[in-house]
């Protein structure tokens, strides 16, 4: 059968919320009934919205080493604030951009975002991305009965291209990886490195049915994906690979 992949509409929320049960309703009003096999790509922005991940950046007090980034990079001290109290490492960066890696993703500003909500507000990557992907596998299985995949995703640049991708922040109920190694291409030659990150390919196909603007589209619900479930619990590292391994931090110099 073939791929579909179905947009959930939703409306604009401004105070935390029930994701679950948002969802649902959402899903409903859709006239969409999850099947085994499904998987639900939610994006990390309306994820965060329901945790109230939301800051006024203007309230924020810069700390000395967020003057000095804010210098450096040329962006207000109190969001180069956020951005180091978000980031795990900053590699560097550009007039108005911190390179930084935020939950084992590299990201611009450590994935904080101005886009999708009020004036003077920034929404943050959402707390423990993957008990909560986990936690609404669960919730799923309770309310329909039936096995799919949690995919939380955001949208990212990739290096050399012009526009963004999905990229999954965080998942549950499939297998994020497949690993190709030992298996032979269409000419018999075994390959030696080659995973597919298919958490990451199927967050991409929900990201161009989301948009990037007013589309309030915070949903996709992808169907016949082949993907390979488990109830296994996904590790927060599965989809992150060591900088000192990334060719891209490697051929440019490494974190500073």
């Amino acid at each position: 059968m073939s791929l579909t992949v179905l947009p959930v509409k939703s409306t604009l929320k401004k105070e935390p919320f029930d994701l679950f049960e948002s969802i649902v309703t959402d899903l409903e009003n859709a006239s969409i009934i999850p099947l085994n096999g499904d998987v639900i790509v939610i994006s990390s922005k309306y994820v965060a919205n329901s945790q109230g991940r939301i800051i006024e950046y203007n309230k924020v007090v810069p700390s000395p080493d967020a003057e000095d980034i804010g210098k450096k990079f040329h962006i207000k001290p109190n969001i180069a604030e956020i951005i180091l109290r978000e980031s795990d490492t900053i590699f560097g960066g550009i007039p108005g951009f911190v390179i930084t890696s935020s939950d084992n993703i590299m990201a611009p500003n450590a994935g904080i975002d101005k886009s999708n909500t009020k004036n003077g507000t920034i929404v943050l990557y959402p707390n423990e991305p993957y008990h909560g992907a986990e936690h609404l596998r669960r919730k799923f299985l309770l309310k329909y009965n039936v096995h799919i995949g949690i995919i939380i995703a955001d949208s990212r640049l990739m290096p050399g291209r012009v526009g963004t991708v999905g990229v999954a922040i965080s998942c549950s109920g499939i297998e994020p990886i497949s690993d190709l190694r030992g298996e032979r291409d269409l000419y018999g030659n075994v390959l030696k490195v080659t995973f597919q990150a298919v958490a990451d390919d199927l967050a991409s196909i929900a990201n161009l049915k989301m948009g990037e603007g007013a589309d309030a589209t915070p949903c996709v619900l992808i169907r016949n994906s082949n993907v390979r479930l488990t109830d296994r619990k996904i590790g927060e590292n599965e989809m992150a690979i060591s900088y000192e391994q990334c060719v891209y931090v490697r051929g440019l110099g490494m974190r500073i």
